[in-house]
Formats: C-alpha cells, structure tokens, sequence
C-alpha cells in the first residue's frame, strides 16, 4: 500500500469516526423539539451529549487538515466549489456552539425555547449538507482540465444527493435516539426508545435506498465495478436492520452498536465507491481528481504519517477515556467520581 493510498483510506476513518460520534449529537439535536417535555428533560438530553459534543468535533478538524495535507488539489476544488455550502455549515455550527453556552444565561423559557430551536436547526441542517456534499463527490460536479469547479451552488443538488441529504438526517436521528437510550433515564427514556422504534423503519428504508443507489453511481459515473462498493452496503444495510430488531427488543446496547457500525459502513460504501478518485467530474471524466494526482509529494506523506502515529494514539486515549468518565446516566443525580471528596458522605459530629 502506498502512501497516498494509507492516507485516502485514513480520510475516510476520519469521516466515518466523525458522522459516528457527532452523528449521535446531530441525533440528539434533531430530537430536542420532540423529545422532551419540559425544561428538566430538555436540559437532561442537553447534558448527555454536553462533556463530549466538543471533542467529536475534533474529527472534523482531522478530517480537513489531513486532506489540506495530503491531498492539497482535492482540498482546494472541493472547498471552491462547495464554498458557500460548507460556509453555511460553520454558520451552523457556530450556532450550535453557542445554543450549549448561551442556553443557561438566563432562565427565561423563550430565551431557553429560541436556543433548543437553534440546536434542532443547526443539527438538522449541518446533517443535510454533509450528506449532499459527500454524495456530490461521487455523483460528480463540474470541474475543467486544471481542477477547477465551473459550476455554481445549484449544481450540488440532484435527486440522489438530495436523498443522501435526507438519508443522513434520518440515520442521525435514529443513531441519536439509540444513544438517548443509553444515557436517559425515567418517562424521558420511555420516549426514545419510542421514538427509536418510530425512527427505526424510515430511517432504514431511506439509508438503504441512498446505499443501493450510491452503488449504481458508482458504476455509472465512476466506472466502478459492482464489488467492493456492494459489500460495505451490504454491511449497513444489514447493521441498520439489525438496530431495529434490536429496539424493537429492547437491547438498546446491540442497537446503538449497530447505529454506529452502519454509520461507519456508509461511509465504507462513499469512499469505496469513490476510490481511486477522489472528486469525479461530471462535465469530462478524464477531469475527475484522482488519488494519485491530487496527493502530495512523497515527503510531505511521509511527514504527516509520523505526525498522525504519534497524535491519533493520545486523541483515542482522551476520548475513550471522557466517555469512560462522563458514561452515567443523566437524570438530575451528581455522579460521584473516584477521589471526589465534595461527593463523599461527610462524617458526623465526633463525641463531645
């Protein structure tokens, strides 16, 4: 394996583990309007995702500065061209920041309404458009014969990318209802696994028929064959039916697993379907940026795995060890960690 192949496929681990982690927080914020009852459950589905959504973020950062890093040419036609796209995503994500920082400035219930609306918006919306733009690299845009986007924002939508747009809303939904189940507790929990159970079967249907049709644009406009990309499909297919047998069955454990790996699976059958190019163009196929021509010099390659060996380990080690912290259910009880003597019980008054 090459380097610049090791680096495509770690894009792509990069990605899968993004959608994975903060798919369950745009989950969590498409639910915040339908979920909840009152304030204290608002503020409850709020703090199950508060000490982590921060650091799934990070993914993202990963995921852009290693494709500035390697693949400079990739990095530079894909953010001219989907420009005003991904401006809007950090529009909403800024928005989204400051829904968890400013939310608690004031006890107001419209001041508290207008920021859970904020989330819900950002989530859904940020969701939609990574969907549409991930599913426009292998659809195709139009780019000239020096890497260059010639189209304009009203190229990126078609009936496939707008229905991998709405697939991703509804997978993140039923993935951050799955994770609702394992962090809530009470009439709270009660209605996300309902809301699972409802999720479960438009959010099945729909991924499968973005899965199925990412595979036929694959052949078709990437001149791929059939297999690989059917067989990491197949996988989420597969996965995502499992997670609902799982809520229906109430083992909400197996079913947040299956969540994730059919997320993971999805995004297997984006970049397996793209490979070995990595923005095909709709305009001349002989213009798609390809792996071997978008990559930067051995050097540079070389640079970035040292750096990545080195870093990657110590970012797996605090996020697993932050949700190996933060793993208690919320509820309105302090959860008492080793070593905290605040939340120790405190001795009674010695004799006289």
């Amino acid at each position: 394996m090459t380097l610049q192949i090791l680096w495509f496929c770690l894009i792509a681990v990069f990605w899968g583990g993004y959608f994975v982690l903060e798919g369950f927080d745009f989950g969590v914020g498409i639910l915040l309007p339908f979920l909840p009852r009152d304030e204290e459950e608002r503020g409850e589905m709020f703090r199950s995702i508060g000490p982590v959504w921060d650091g799934n973020e990070v993914w993202l950062v990963v995921a852009g500065a290693a494709t500035f890093a390697a693949f400079p040419s990739w990095y530079a036609t894909m953010f001219s061209g989907f420009y005003l796209a991904l401006l809007l995503v950090l529009f909403l994500l800024i928005v989204r920041v400051v829904s968890f920082e400013w939310r608690d400035k004031s006890d107001s219930a419209r001041w508290r309404r207008v920021w859970m609306w904020a989330n819900a918006a950002g989530s859904t919306g940020i969701a939609l458009i990574w969907g549409i733009a991930l599913a426009n690299l292998i659809h195709g845009v139009p780019i000239d014969s020096e890497g260059n986007y010639t189209g304009t924002f009203w190229d990126l939508f078609s009936v496939y990318t707008v229905l991998a747009g709405i697939a991703f809303v509804l997978l993140f939904a039923f993935h951050g209802a799955s994770y609702l189940t394992l962090r809530t507790s009470g009439d709270l929990l009660g209605r996300a696994r309902r809301a699972a159970r409802t999720l479960g079967v438009p959010a099945i249907a729909v991924g499968a028929a973005f899965l199925i049709w990412t595979v036929v644009v694959a052949v078709d406009q990437n001149h791929k064959g059939v297999f690989p990309p059917v067989l990491p499909a197949v996988i989420a297919i597969g996965a995502f039916a499992l997670a609902g047998f799982f809520v229906y069955t109430g083992r909400s454990g197996f079913a947040f697993v299956m969540t994730a790996l059919g997320t993971l699976a999805a995004v297997a059958t984006l970049f397996t379907g793209l490979y070995p190019r990595v923005m095909v163009s709709s305009s001349s196929f002989g213009n798609s940026l390809s792996v071997s021509n978008a990559a930067s010099v051995h050097y540079t390659l070389v640079v970035l795995t040292v750096v990545a060996l080195v870093l990657m380990p110590l970012v797996l080690l605090y996020q697993t060890w932050s949700y190996y912290v933060f793993r208690a259910r919320v509820g309105g009880q302090q959860v008492r960690l080793p070593g905290d003597a605040a939340a120790q019980p405190t001795a009674g008054p010695g004799p006289a």
